[in-house]
């Protein structure tokens, strides 16, 4: 029979004296089933990924999309990934760090991406909200915008948004736009 007392007494003697290793760095089951999410991407080529706070810190990362086909091509977007502890059960909090004009992302950098919101599901992983981002850059979603006006010009006219889309990633002010929010 184990005398869990007694592993217990030991265990504080040893702390008081000093003599204990010292806490040990358990991970959490978010951070457990992140770092398999992790080790098992297989990103599109135009994405990679980025740890600013160093490999060991998992829980905040970056991507990089740079699409190659649609009203997008050749722009460079990073966004940013916060994990929260009791991730699968809750999405990461995603925001897009490039000022971009797209039905999809409004200018604080929020994405409006149901799979970050009513369609999260613990099945889903980290690849599937990368290829969610990068489909948003493909093909814009107007049907659901976060944009309001971004998501009409795209619907009515297309060759109007992609001057505007080309005109915003040059830097050039979009003019005649007010970003107005949908409920998310």
């Amino acid at each position: 029979m184990i005398k869990l007392f007694k592993v217990k007494e030991k265990q504080r003697e040893d702390t008081e004296n000093g003599n204990a290793r010292g806490p040990c760095n358990k991970q959490t089951a978010g951070e457990l089933r992140l770092r398999k999410d992790i080790t098992e991407l297989n990103l599109p080529r135009s994405c990679t990924i980025s740890f600013p706070d160093g490999k060991d810190k998992l829980m905040n990362f970056e991507i990089k999309i740079q699409p190659d086909g649609g009203y997008y091509a050749g722009g460079n977007f990073l966004f940013s990934f916060q994990v929260p502890s009791i991730y699968p059960h809750e999405p990461p909090k995603v925001k897009c760090k490039t000022k971009v004009y797209h039905p999809n992302i409004d200018l604080e950098g929020n994405v409006c991406l149901n799979v970050l919101r009513e369609d999260w599901k613990p099945v889903l992983n980290i690849n599937t909200i990368i290829y969610g981002l990068y489909l948003l850059f493909e093909e814009p979603n107007h049907e659901d915008p976060l944009i309001l006006e971004a998501a009409v010009v795209l619907g009515d006219n297309p060759e109007l948004f992609k001057s505007n889309v080309k005109r915003a990633m040059h830097g050039v002010t979009v003019v005649n736009i007010s970003f107005t929010q949908c409920v998310v």
